[in-house]
């Protein structure tokens, strides 16, 4: 199993409101969901006006395809008016390993 973790910091100019702000972050997650199929969420600067830092998130079995799926998810959100990206990261490796263990009886 191969996790693909990416963080999106983005500049928001002209947005003068959280409820603005929240209208182009929620229009964003919806589309890269559809479109993608990974999960994304807005992890901080939630009450700042002008900026916000996205996480996404995938799984496959190939590391590579993983990898490009997160940076074409970074360049659908990049080619978005009004938006502009700060920085953002992409990690892909393997999932952690734990102890196989039986389920408790219930």
């Amino acid at each position: 199993m191969v996790i693909g973790i990416s963080t999106v910091e983005l500049y928001l100019p002209g947005v003068t409101s959280l409820k603005k702000k929240r209208s182009i972050i929620n229009s964003i997650k919806v589309t890269t969901r559809n479109k993608f199929n990974v999960a994304i969420s807005e992890i901080d600067y939630l009450d700042k006006w002008q900026r916000a830092l996205i996480g996404i998130v995938g799984v496959s079995n190939d590391s590579k395809f993983m990898e490009s799926l997160l940076k074409k998810t970074i360049g659908n959100i990049q080619q978005k008016k009004g938006i502009d990206i700060i920085d953002y990261t992409v990690e892909v490796g393997n999932g952690i390993q734990t102890k196989k263990g039986e389920f408790p009886n219930n």
